[in-house]
């Protein structure tokens, strides 16, 4: 199946790279708004927000700087050979406008803009953003019923509150979203967790509640192959969601996010386990807490848009986009 032109990318040898109003991957900029976005299939939206953040802020500037880095994209997987923009309409949705001074308000904004895409049938892949922009959008995708989740990152993000009862932080997403009924916990598998601890409170609602924890430990020992498989075990055939922090990269190939964690897979590895996702109900995805701020090179953000890239052609091969 090929799609509109209409929705195809410009390619580098029509318009430079470096030249023209940068999109995310150079497809066309197709806000709910616009008279072609009943069309879109799969949109691609940023997030720009980060009031979540506990310490070094930063990633509401991730979208912009994601979105420049992103005219490198080119039009075929250079493994499996998928076209991506020729099988499925694809869009730059624009951003979502937050409160930067309400965390409520913004989470009420960002659901709603999901909303539109739910009710249009589009599967969004989000650009964020710190990682509380989570919440939000699984609270417009999994309106109707929980999702089961795949979650890259080297924190659980499981935290009840911070600071003595601060419910909405980038370190209690999952946990709220477990509690709204949003994700099934027995389908969710995080991988990847490492770092010095607060206490085992994060592990201790996952062992409670049935969520799979795999320490990066255990993810170098058995290998990204076999890790995966299980992965793709836990969620089974229902929908599922992907979110994918930054910092479940070592921070050698990824500085640039506000919360590093030394012993992580390096920038191949980033992209296998995505690769391993194929055959999965992907729902929707998120690449988060590129902090462009600790990113001088730019080469978080490309490894950003690379993994956001795997993301695409992981929900494309997924049973949702048959």
């Amino acid at each position: 199946m090929t799609t509109d032109p209409f929705f195809h990318p410009i390619s580098g040898f029509e318009l430079p790279r470096y030249a023209g109003v940068p999109s995310f991957m150079r497809l066309p900029l197709l806000p709910p708004e616009h008279e072609r976005f009943k069309e879109v299939e799969i949109g691609i939206a940023g997030v720009p927000w980060d009031s979540g953040t506990t310490n070094r802020p930063g990633p509401r500037h991730g979208p912009r700087q994601l979105r420049d880095a992103s005219t490198m994209i080119r039009a075929e997987h250079p493994v499996t050979g998928l076209r991506p923009f020729e099988t499925k309409a694809c869009a730059d949705l624009g951003d979502v406008g937050p409160n930067p001074a309400d965390i409520l308000d913004s989470m009420e904004r960002i659901t709603a803009f999901y909303g539109k895409l739910v009710r249009n049938g589009t599967r969004p892949l989000t650009a964020g953003g710190d990682h509380l922009t989570s919440l939000p959008v699984l609270r417009a995708l999994a309106r109707e019923e929980p999702l089961g989740m795949v979650h890259f990152d080297s924190h659980t993000d499981l935290y009840n509150s911070y600071f003595g009862g601060t419910m909405y932080t980038h370190g209690t997403p999952f946990r709220r979203a477990v509690e709204e009924g949003l994700l099934d916990p027995k389908r969710v598998v995080q991988i990847g967790i490492r770092g010095s601890m607060y206490d085992r409170e994060d592990r201790d609602f996952a062992a409670a509640n049935g969520i799979r924890i795999v320490p990066i430990e255990e993810f170098h020992a058995r290998g990204v192959a076999d890790v995966m498989a299980e992965a793709r075990d836990i969620v089974g055939s229902e929908p599922c969601y992907v979110s994918y922090d930054i910092d479940f990269v070592d921070p050698t190939f990824a500085p640039g996010t506000g919360t590093p964690e030394v012993g992580g897979p390096n920038s191949y590895q980033a992209l296998q386990v995505v690769r391993e996702l194929d055959g999965l109900d992907i729902a929707g995805a998120d690449l988060v807490e590129v902090s462009p701020p600790f990113d001088a090179s730019g080469g978080t953000a490309f490894l950003g848009v690379s993994i956001m890239f795997e993301l695409l052609c992981a929900m494309i091969g997924s049973k949702a986009a048959a």
